[in-house]
């Protein structure tokens, strides 16, 4: 575990989570992000993955990782189990999105939530162009095989978080080109040029964000 290495997507992610936090990493595959955090972070972390295999890897690494349906196991969970949940690239393919950020927020105090962007500059102009569903590098896969039943742009899950009464304490927008950080600031630029966003949620209606995200920081990496 010592020799883990992190993609600029989940390093984004550990760092906003402090040291020694009880975190739950649902779809966490074989488990590279939860063996980072508990050696460099010593964080009381688990997962849960519906891939056998990937369960029995990231367990042959000392970590505590459970193979299930998260849509069915989280409601055994108790409120506030957990002081933060991770949600990456994975709440698009979830088959009721709603249910799973609200029942992930009652047991966590802090959400972390990645989503791919279908409102991406490149997606707009290949519906347009080429008249069919997007198939990029961040959408690689055909409609009729693709995992991700529920696509949203990062307006959209602004809104979305919005509806759920849900607080919005940072926000990260990743791309593969440079953007000026001034420029994807604003909602309209993140929304068309970022790829993903990485989205830092709380329970709290006191600073709900209505509609436009809050983008407190750009990385032009992906």
């Amino acid at each position: 575990m010592h020799h883990v290495k992190l993609t600029e997507n989940l390093r984004t992610i550990a760092d906003m989570i402090p040291e020694h936090a009880r975190v739950l990493d649902i779809g966490c595959a074989r488990g590279h992000l939860l063996a980072w955090l508990t050696h460099h972070k010593s964080v009381h972390g688990r997962g849960i993955e519906l891939s056998n295999e990937k369960v029995q890897y990231a367990i042959s690494r000392g970590l505590s990782v459970v193979q299930g349906d998260a849509e069915v196991d989280i409601h055994h969970y108790q409120h506030d189990a957990y002081d933060y949940i991770i949600l990456n690239q994975i709440l698009q393919q979830m088959r009721d999105p709603v249910q799973m950020l609200k029942q992930a927020s009652h047991i966590a105090r802090h959400v972390i939530v990645s989503v791919p962007n279908f409102g991406h500059w490149r997606n707009r102009w290949y519906f347009a162009w080429h008249g069919r569903m997007p198939v990029t590098k961040q959408l690689s896969y055909q409609w009729y095989e693709t995992p991700n039943i529920h696509f949203c742009t990062l307006r959209d899950f602004s809104d979305f978080v919005t509806m759920l009464e849900l607080r919005i304490d940072h926000t990260m927008i990743q791309s593969a080109h440079y953007m000026p950080d001034a420029l994807m600031q604003h909602a309209w630029c993140a929304n068309v040029f970022g790829q993903k966003g990485i989205f830092l949620l709380s329970r709290g209606v006191d600073k709900v964000s209505h509609g436009e995200p809050m983008v407190q920081c750009a990385k032009n990496v992906i």
